[in-house]
């Protein structure tokens, strides 16, 4: 029997009217073709690319000039700066990819203490939001190469930047595109709540 193909922007499984039926298929915007049978863990993990597997999803937005926004971090404790700061770097665009330090990339760039949560937590916290679209890890110091793969249309950092001194700049200017600042919200950041934690 042929499959009837839904096209939902973005999609969560566990809203979907009961009525559908496990042969009916979710087609979501990274052309991931999933059974409305799939689950909500399942559904956050096709988010969770390796930098193989994003290629072929990566050609199909260029193909469709889908406008893509990068950025990146470190993500240890998901908090309310981080959702303030991602949920505006997607409204710049039409499709928001992640890099992730993976956790030795951390290690070396925070100190041995970090990450206070490995890379594959980190990684389904992110996929879990619903305006990410992609997360890709990336094992240097810093996300160069990985933006040189993307190739995004608008690279987003931290307001604590100046724009030409964001990795991957040159990159982005070259083809045009854009490198945007975004403010922090003040008062949260990974290292007060690790703080606090600690005097607990």
């Amino acid at each position: 029997m042929p499959y009837v193909l839904i096209m939902v922007y973005p999609i969560n499984t566990k809203y979907l009217p009961s009525f559908l039926s496990p042969d009916i298929f979710v087609i979501l915007k990274n052309e991931s073709i999933i059974p409305v049978s799939m689950t909500s863990i399942d559904y956050i993990r096709k988010k969770i690319f390796s930098q193989d597997e994003l290629k072929y999803t990566l050609a199909y937005w260029h193909f469709k000039q889908y406008k893509i926004v990068f950025t990146n971090g470190c993500f240890d404790i998901l908090h309310k700066g981080h959702i303030d700061y991602l949920s505006k770097a997607s409204d710049l665009g039409d499709v928001l990819i992640i890099g992730l330090n993976s956790d030795n990339s951390v290690k070396r760039l925070k100190g041995e203490e970090r990450p206070l949560q490995d890379q594959d937590s980190r990684a389904l916290l992110l996929a879990s939001l619903v305006f990410v679209d992609a997360v890709v890890s990336f094992s240097e110091d810093t996300p160069y190469n990985l933006i040189k793969k993307v190739q995004p249309d608008i690279l987003v950092k931290g307001g604590d930047y100046k724009p030409e001194e964001i990795v991957g700049y040159d990159i982005v200017k070259e083809r045009n595109g854009k490198v945007v600042t975004i403010d922090f919200l003040e008062g949260f950041s990974t290292s007060i709540i690790a703080e606090k934690i600690r005097k607990i």
